[in-house]
């Protein structure tokens, strides 16, 4: 497929709807296929190959253009554009550069007025970063020049169609079947888990993959700068989304905001998407304030390293002391799920911690499962997710009528004693 031919195909095109603007997407995709087989060039062409140009020519006009392709191909996860010029691609854990590129930079800031105008967001030179999403949920990060010395970029992680589940995490290794088990009883328990990790860790996954643990007659409010959360096991749900100041500064919405609205909404449990700066000290009062079970994520690089970045997030919106704040970290929080990204590409559970409170102003951690790696064959890391202590705080699981796991063993070790 020549880029001159394509162009000039399109041009001729653009030029012969100009009097049929309403055409539907299927007259739009009609219209094309006739210009696709009359056009002479073409004519030595597979059937195959034809429908390759159709299929272009029609998301040039009503997808994302050489995007769309990459968009619809389940096999991509990731699709980061540097430039006009610069697309790479992350599929199978791979990041490799692609022999696709746009026509020119003034396509690319269309395709991206497209996409920010579809969510009602606004980017442009006062405001150049934006985050946004695409129609099947995908997440849209875009920064323009001059911030973006190249051009502008877009950064696509893409979600799967249907929400990742726990059980599939533990098939693909994730983590064990013991843990699985152990965190459906926490969820179930009402405990406030904040989920941990670095960029590309899985942490929406796993925290969609927890969600469905959620009882499905309680009432759920999620908190989101860009909604990608696919929760789909409780009716009773409200999702709210940031919103980005106007053109005048105006209008802005931030997670602070929807955190403090999401009380007034009796909720059962609040799910914030990530929490970024101040707006941590409205979710950990939101956690110490009866609504237990509540979910969040942020990055890190461990369990400690959290600690320490929730502490910073809250004393930027707030002047308190240090032993104000992890007090309030100690009493809010129960659970650290801490999740890694391996050198051979999988990501895996690092780390489950319980968080055992405050002594002599420290936040007291009592580490549940860590993960042991083995050895590494054929590229492979191998270990497994090791038992390292036993859950101190039960009180939430005796009042959800959940036997603690120790509990349990003994039992029926003392059955089977009888027997």
């Amino acid at each position: 497929m020549t880029e001159d031919l394509f162009a000039s195909l399109r041009s001729s095109i653009r030029s012969g709807l100009d009097m049929t603007s309403t055409l539907t997407d299927e007259q739009l995709m009609d219209y094309i296929e006739h210009r696709v087989l009359e056009e002479e060039a073409l004519y030595k062409l597979t059937a195959a190959e034809k429908r390759k140009w159709v299929r272009r020519l029609y998301d040039s006009f009503r997808g994302l253009d050489v995007l769309q392709p990459l968009v619809d191909d389940i096999s991509v996860s990731e699709i980061m554009i540097n430039s006009h010029e610069e697309v790479f691609v992350e599929q199978d854990g791979q990041v490799s550069r692609i022999g696709v590129r746009f026509e020119s930079k003034e396509k690319l800031e269309d395709i991206i007025q497209n996409i920010v105008s579809s969510v009602n967001r606004i980017v442009n030179d006062s405001s150049p970063i934006v985050d946004a999403r695409l129609a099947n949920g995908s997440r849209v990060n875009i920064v323009l020049p001059p911030i973006a010395l190249k051009g502008p970029t877009i950064t696509i992680r893409k979600f799967p169609d249907q929400p990742v589940t726990m059980e599939r995490l533990v098939e693909w290794g994730s983590l064990s079947e013991e843990a699985a088990l152990f965190l459906q009883s926490l969820v179930k328990g009402k405990y406030n888990i904040f989920i941990s990790g670095g960029t590309g860790s899985g942490k929406t996954t796993f925290l969609n993959a927890l969600s469905q643990y959620i009882p499905s007659d309680e009432r759920v409010i999620t908190i989101e700068d860009s909604a990608e959360l696919q929760i789909v096991t409780v009716p009773n749900l409200v999702s709210l989304e940031t919103r980005n100041a106007n053109t005048e500064g105006k209008g802005e919405i931030s997670v602070r905001d929807l955190i403090r609205a999401s009380l007034r909404m009796r909720p059962n449990r609040i799910v914030v998407g990530e929490v970024r700066g101040s707006e941590a000290l409205d979710m950990l009062q939101a956690m110490n304030t009866g609504h237990d079970g509540s979910l969040s994520t942020g990055h890190a690089n461990s369990t400690k390293d959290m600690l320490s970045r929730l502490e910073t997030m809250v004393l930027s919106g707030a002047d308190l002391p240090i032993p104000v704040v992890r007090q309030q970290i100690g009493s809010a929080i129960d659970i650290f799920v801490h999740l890694s990204r391996l050198r051979d590409r999988s990501r895996r559970v690092m780390e489950i911690t319980e968080v055992c409170g405050l002594f002599d102003g420290e936040v007291v951690l009592n580490p549940l499962y860590v993960f042991e790696e083995t050895e590494e064959r054929a590229g492979k890391i191998l270990g497994r997710l090791a038992r390292r202590g036993s859950l101190l705080h039960t009180d939430k699981l005796r009042m959800a009528g959940i036997m603690p796991n120790e509990e349990r063993a003994e039992r029926v070790n003392a059955k089977g004693e009888q027997a």
